[in-house]
């Protein structure tokens, strides 16, 4: 007889409120991969988009969606090492993670540090994963030039703005309302931006002295993107992330040119497929700050399992202020978060 677990079910391409619970087979763990038993998923504005079928990987129907999961090691695939059964781990997974059981790459499974609850696990390796390889590798982020990171507030927003401050930067938080802002600063962010009723370029001309910023880290897209864009000193880099506005922009390549500045893709997923080494050689760094407490994951508000598109409408909002999570079992929901945020 075979297995079933409870998940998530996308069958038919829309809004989060057409998500469903459904039982299907526990899935088995192939060779170089790690089955995990799941305590509790991250959500993410990415889930939205696949959800939609506007993301740009489109997977076939139905599919159990959830991109960040934290659990314990429960089967190990032919030929992995350095894992255990039962072992507290966290995976960026893109797929599989709002269901009891979640199929990761090994090399996608990370250790649960010992300071984070399954809850901020949950809401770690893909945002931190991605604002690391935003700001080092494709921004080649220095210690005292200055950041502009938009839809601040976010997940991967705070992620950026802690991993910027980390790295030596002086930090321009955008976000809307005051709430946010005020949660922003105490992130870090040195100063910050209230996107629906200041302007952008002039917010940044107050914060540069007039220069521009070095790195713009942009997962919203739309509007603020064509801000953005005339935001930036010579020799900047404007970071395209993502598009949690919808709408993909249109970019004036002559900006680029009068003011000498880089437009830089970030896709987190192919850096993890085409340089595996130098994406453990960032979760190691990540791992430092956190033990160092330079980083942390704030959660927002926790959901269960039975309420996933509540979720992922709650996200689609933008009320959020750090990460919406998904406990997957109840204990882990019992526990709360630890440092990194509060329980709603």
């Amino acid at each position: 007889m075979t297995a079933t677990m409870k998940a998530v079910l996308c069958r038919q391409l829309g809004p989060p409120q057409g998500l469903g619970i459904g039982e299907i087979a526990v899935p088995q763990a192939g060779p170089g991969q790690v089955r995990i038993r799941v305590d509790a998923c991250g959500i993410n504005f990415p889930d939205i988009l696949l959800v939609a079928g506007r993301y740009q990987d489109k997977p076939p129907l139905p599919f159990v969606p959830g991109g960040e999961v934290a659990g314990v090691v429960d089967q190990l695939g032919a030929g992995v090492t350095g894992l255990r059964p039962g072992q507290p781990v966290m995976a960026a997974t893109m797929l599989g993670g709002l269901a009891e059981y979640a199929i990761a790459r090994a090399r996608d499974v990370e250790e649960r540090p010992p300071a984070l609850s399954a809850l901020e696990a949950a809401a770690f390796p893909g945002v931190y994963g991605t604002a690391c390889h935003a700001l080092v590798q494709r921004a080649q982020l220095r210690a005292g030039e200055t950041l502009l990171v938009l839809g601040a507030a976010g997940g991967t927003g705070i992620a950026a703005v802690q991993i910027g401050r980390a790295l030596g930067a002086r930090v321009l938080a955008a976000a809307s309302g005051e709430a946010k802002l005020a949660f922003l600063r105490s992130q870090g962010a040195d100063a910050t931006v209230d996107c629906r009723t200041a302007g952008l370029r002039e917010a940044v001309r107050e914060f540069t002295g007039g220069r521009g910023v070095d790195v713009v880290f942009d997962p919203v897209g739309g509007e603020l993107f064509d801000q953005a864009s005339r935001c930036l000193a010579w020799n900047g880099r404007l970071l395209v992330v993502g598009f949690a506005s919808g709408t993909i922009p249109r970019f004036p390549v002559n900006l680029a040119l009068l003011k000498g500045y880089a437009l830089v893709g970030v896709y987190y997923g192919r850096f993890r497929d085409e340089e595996p080494e130098q994406a453990a050689a960032n979760m190691r760094t990540l791992r430092q700050l956190l033990d160092a407490g330079r980083i942390a994951p704030p959660v927002h508000r926790v959901f269960a399992l039975e309420e996933a598109a509540a979720a992922l409408a709650c996200l689609q909002e933008r009320s959020v202020m750090g990460k919406v999570v998904v406990s997957v079992r109840g204990e882990a929901l019992a526990a709360g978060p630890g440092r990194g945020g509060s329980k709603q």
